[in-house]
């Protein structure tokens, strides 16, 4: 799979390590989560496009570089929203889009409930986010929804994928790079990540 890139750095693997551990509470599972998320964004973003800007410095004119684009970051809801918190904190500009996908328990298939993004994303750069790739079917949902508006140059980023939801992926939008913090073996019949971290929104507000 040419367009999966698997994080190396130990910092992305320490964090999730730490994700993971049962014992982790609720403020420090948040903060975790808003870490990876900048971490795995700063990977996404190393091939924006940049244009030439002349900047008035103190001291003379400086021949620097500017995004070329406008920059989206999409909010899977609701795990989603922890990671695109440290999408923010990386580039504190970028227009949010949030798109609201359940998983029905009983055929595990996406469904859609809620979408609001900027009026234009054709131009832009969008990163899609959502911590756990599991069957796939809520990410494929997402890129189909995000094309369907217009938009042409897309990422995704997940902290922990399972190599099923990684492989549906991939061969349902080839031509988008995805960055995941860490692959797991398998899913159980819940269609859950095993052995994952549980329900990264449940963990995250402190729901069940």
């Amino acid at each position: 799979m040419k367009n999966v890139h698997v994080s190396k750095h130990p910092i992305v693997m320490d964090k999730i390590s730490r994700l993971r551990d049962r014992r982790t509470g609720v403020a420090d599972f948040r903060r975790l989560m808003g870490e990876v998320g900048m971490l795995l964004g700063h990977d996404a973003l190393l091939n924006a496009k940049l244009r030439g800007v002349k900047v008035h410095t103190p001291v003379g004119v400086a021949d620097s570089m500017k995004l070329a684009h406008d920059l989206v970051f999409v909010a899977i809801l609701r795990a989603g929203l922890g990671m695109v918190d440290g999408l923010v904190r990386l580039c504190p500009e970028a227009k949010i889009a949030h798109i609201g996908i359940y998983r029905d328990e009983e055929t595990l298939k996406p469904v859609k409930y809620y979408v609001r993004l900027p009026e234009k994303v054709s131009s832009s750069l969008v990163v899609i986010a959502d911590p756990m790739l599991a069957t796939g079917g809520s990410a494929v949902e997402a890129v189909e929804i995000m094309k369907s508006r217009g938009a042409k140059n897309i990422c995704f980023i997940c902290m922990i994928a399972a190599k099923e939801g990684l492989r549906r992926l991939a061969a349902a939008h080839p031509e988008m790079p995805i960055y995941a913090g860490i692959v797991d073996e398998k899913l159980n019949r819940k269609g859950y990540i095993v052995p994952g971290l549980g329900d990264a929104g449940d963990r995250m507000f402190g729901t069940n």
